[in-house]
């Protein structure tokens, strides 16, 4: 048997469905609380949420991977209310986008220290409200390579997933060498490591996607709908068409088992406007759509969103 930490409590992995391996309920930087011109009450953000939520579960969504982890936002007593209006799993982080985004406590800590957090929040329960972290989220911070700081969260990941058996959601996959040497020193299969956002706008031409699924790693193509044709596009966007070709060469090239999808979409940012136009929905209403119009088969999509993230995520019971 193999479980999945939700917010509502440990559920098996064949229960998960329909999985968005990379998502936001809202997602902003430290500080976002005190912001003035974007700020929305509880009340304006859960109504904004719910029929988002709501549309995902309609759509045939069963799970939602809240991928925003440590400082950045997270409300785990919110997801549990969201996760009981809506029917939709809610599986909350424990980690860091990445290191920039950790407050001086975290960024001063140790490895060891960092480690029994995380341990902790997998274990034990993320905060008082009981609910437990199913994923580690590590990030590199911005620049383009991983810091000194970076590297500590990664290796005290790594000790995390080691000791639990909870996979690692990184943010970017740019820079993946130290991340792959940190893990192998510390004894964590890569297949327990999705490197995200292969596919940005940004860094697509710089990631080494090949290298990755050779360690063993696996891709996350998890900005889906970020495309320059909305009408404010983010400056990370991409082209529809073009992000779709980069998959399907991917599928022809054999990787299909190794590639997880999702939207990043941040269904009430904090802090900033968020990117108009886009939704967790797009995964329905567009991606599969498109990934059809392209050839990919129905057995792949299962393998795609339901497989897949349920193998990624399964922790031994």
């Amino acid at each position: 048997m193999t479980k999945v930490n939700t917010v509502l409590g440990t559920i098996p992995a064949e229960e998960l469905e329909i999985v968005a391996v990379h998502e936001h309920i809202g997602y902003g930087m430290p500080g976002s609380e005190l912001d003035t011109k974007w700020w929305k009450t509880p009340e304006q953000a859960y109504e904004e949420t719910v029929p988002k939520l709501r549309k995902f579960r309609e759509y045939g969504g069963g799970t939602f991977v809240d991928a925003t982890g440590i400082c950045n936002g997270r409300d785990v007593d919110y997801y549990k209310s969201l996760s009981r209006k809506t029917g939709v799993h809610i599986v909350a982080s424990t980690g860091f986008v990445g290191g920039d985004t950790a407050l001086p406590h975290f960024a001063r800590a140790t490895v060891d220290y960092l480690a029994k957090v995380f341990i902790h929040e997998i274990t034990v329960g993320i905060g008082n409200s009981g609910a437990k972290a199913g994923v580690i989220k590590v990030g590199v911070s911005r620049g383009g390579r991983m810091t000194d700081l970076d590297k500590r969260i990664y290796r005290a990941a790594a000790r995390a997933a080691v000791v639990t058996g909870a996979p690692i959601l990184t943010h970017l996959a740019i820079d993946p060498e130290p991340a792959v040497s940190i893990f192998r020193e510390e004894g964590l299969s890569l297949d327990r490591v999705l490197f995200g956002h292969a596919d940005d706008g940004l860094n697509a031409p710089i990631t080494p996607h090949d290298w990755i699924y050779e360690q063993g790693g696996r891709i996350g193509f998890d900005t889906f709908g970020y495309d320059l044709e909305l009408p404010d596009p983010p400056f990370w966007g991409r082209k529809r068409a073009e992000r779709m070709q980069h998959f399907v060469d991917l599928v022809n090239k054999g990787y299909a088992e190794k590639l997880l999808v999702s939207a990043d979409a941040n269904c009430s940012p904090l802090g900033w406007p968020g990117v108009k136009g886009h939704t967790i929905n797009y995964i329905f209403e567009d991606m599969i759509p498109d990934m059809r119009a392209a050839g990919i088969d129905d057995a792949t999509l299962k393998l795609l969103l339901e497989d897949n993230p349920a193998d990624f995520l399964s922790m031994d019971a």
